[in-house]
């Protein structure tokens, strides 16, 4: 059918895919270069932000170099670092760990609690005051390649497609965005970046990327309870020898904390649901005495990238680059890869201006690849490389000893005594049968602290129109209930958190896999954890998914 479809091109200097932090630094980067440059932003949320749920401590080092006079600027970052604290939970109680074995790199001090997504409708504003094109509401349905097989642009604002996928009444076929370079900065496993990393083998001589699913909501709470600046994070329980992973919890403004839980999904147990551990987290005593009087008022999740510097593949490609969690610069222990995305931004514009000014186009921007490896970059995620490795072999106690070591050395000599370790597989491989774990009893949520997945999806305004194709494809129909039932008790009933996936089972019929896609968030689990790999997350259209409020 593609090949049937006549679009109408518009030609750029550049097209950028994504209005996060990473699209927005490369397209203010570009037009601070040269201002003639045409460059456009393509944000498939209704609005910029309207896909970053609020709520993260920002290490300003990113903006410092893109915007030095931020603050004069009116950015959004208003709450600094007053307090830190690390606590090792147990199920009744909390031991605080003293901040002197604590290496350096993890200071917050200096920091901002921060909406994101505020954060990255400020940048929009400053993206179009230098003239750059955005157009929200437009996904990137297609990559468009050229005559010599490099990326030439992006199929973008395809609506009115039928449920089986053939055109509607009010079909619009979309227009291709044709650029001498395009940049990728749709954030952690992005459809199109995944297609680039598989077509050009971006992969090849480099670790697996390991992951987590980040679930976060806003609450409201008692103002005598509330500390601007106070940041809390927790190990241990309710996760235990279950999951490796953690909980923030950040006092924001306006007697508002981001409370969440990251767990790492290289978990065995395919019993395990994520988004009960979240839920049955906030009934912990120290938790649920902040949270006692107040109310939530968003839910979210989201992947994290978490394989580090030994998981970044070949970052560029003929006619463009991945940028930020596309390729994923998250540093895992510091819980913060948003000034790493900036920073992504900015070197791939110069790279980009660069050549362009030399006459090229269509090329490997290798700068940009050599600018991020060698770079700040890499430093900042060279020093902790052996954090993830050594927890998802050792666990949490030995992460919590040599890993701090680790970072210890690495930061005062530049040297590790463990090398640089791998990561062996991939997540969905860690998934064990069904057969050698026993299913995990959660508590029903009580309705004051704790929700039911549909509840709170309610809570993350996502909205999909429902006669348009689901977004969630299935490689083989069969497999759910063929394969991953008997043998894995069907995990994606669990990992979801958004309860896209049931197995029904009905009197006299066979069971019946249900794929409930209105219901997405756009966390990419599913994509990521499916252990036969047999899930595809693809964009639906504009402006559809969450629409996580201003706050």
């Amino acid at each position: 059918m593609t090949d049937q479809i006549t679009r109408e091109q518009m030609e750029y200097d550049v097209v950028i895919v994504g209005a996060g932090p990473a699209g927005l630094s490369a397209a203010i980067r570009l037009k601070q270069l040269d201002p003639d440059l045409s460059v456009v932003l393509l944000e498939k949320g209704s609005e910029v932000g309207a896909h970053i749920l609020s709520g993260a401590v920002l290490d300003p080092t990113g903006l410092n170099a893109l915007i030095p006079d931020w603050k004069e600027k009116g950015a959004p970052l208003n709450t600094p670092v007053t307090e830190d604290h690390f606590f090792l939970l147990t199920p009744a109680g909390q031991h605080m760990l003293p901040s002197w074995p604590v290496p350096k790199l993890m200071d917050n001090h200096g920091n901002y609690v921060v909406s994101m997504g505020n954060v990255c409708r400020w940048m929009a504003t400053q993206a179009e005051e230098l003239g750059v094109e955005i157009f929200p509401g437009m996904s990137c349905s297609e990559l468009v390649y050229g005559e010599n097989g490099e990326v030439r642009g992006v199929v973008a604002g395809e609506f009115g497609k039928q449920s089986d996928g053939t055109p509607g009444p009010n079909y619009e076929p979309g227009m291709e965005l044709l650029g001498k370079y395009v940049l990728l900065a749709e954030g952690v496993r992005g459809s199109l970046s995944k297609q680039v990393m598989e077509k050009f083998d971006l992969r090849k001589g480099y670790g697996p990327q390991k992951y987590g699913l980040g679930m976060k909501e806003i609450w409201e709470i008692d103002p005598k309870k509330h500390k601007p600046g106070r940041i809390w994070h927790t190990m241990g329980w309710p996760l235990g020898k279950n999951a490796g992973g953690g909980s923030f919890i950040y006092h924001a403004e306006n007697n508002q904390v981001f409370i969440g839980l990251v767990v790492h999904l290289n978990y065995e147990n395919p019993h395990l649901y994520p988004y009960a551990e979240f839920q049955r987290f906030k009934h912990h005593p120290m938790v649920a005495e902040l949270l006692k009087g107040g109310k939530r008022v968003a839910y979210g999740a989201r992947a994290i990238s978490e394989g580090g510097f030994q998981s970044l593949p070949k970052m560029v490609f003929p006619g463009g680059a991945l940028l930020g969690c596309s390729a994923g610069m998250v540093n895992v222990p510091r819980i913060k890869g948003n000034h790493n995305a900036m920073l992504s931004g900015k070197a791939a514009a110069e790279a980009a201006h660069a050549a362009i000014k030399e006459g090229r186009q269509g090329d490997e921007l290798t700068s940009y690849e050599k600018e991020v490896r060698k770079g700040p970059i890499g430093q900042d995620l060279w020093k902790v490389r052996n954090v993830k490795p050594i927890w998802s072999h050792l666990g949490l106690y030995a992460s919590m000893a040599l890993g701090g070591l680790d970072m210890w050395t690495n930061s005062l000599f530049g040297f590790s005594v463990f090398g640089t370790m791998k990561h062996h597989k991939d997540d969905a491989r860690d998934t064990q049968p069904a057969k050698f774990h026993a299913p995990i009893d959660y508590p029903k949520p009580d309705g004051v602290l704790s929700f039911d997945r549909l509840t709170n999806v309610a809570f993350s305004f996502t909205n999909h129109e429902e006669s348009q194709p689901a977004h969630l494809k299935l490689k083989d129909p069969s497999i759910p209930i063929a394969v991953n039932l008997p043998t894995f008790a069907e995990p994606a009933q669990r990992y979801c958190p958004a309860g896209v996936y049931e197995v029904v089972s009905e009197a006299g019929r066979e069971p019946r896999f249900v794929i409930n896609f209105q219901n997405c968030v756009h966390c990419k689990t599913c994509d990521i954890k499916d252990p036969s790999q047999n899930i595809v997350w693809t964009t639906p259209q504009g402006g559809d998914g969450p629409n996580y409020p201003n706050m």
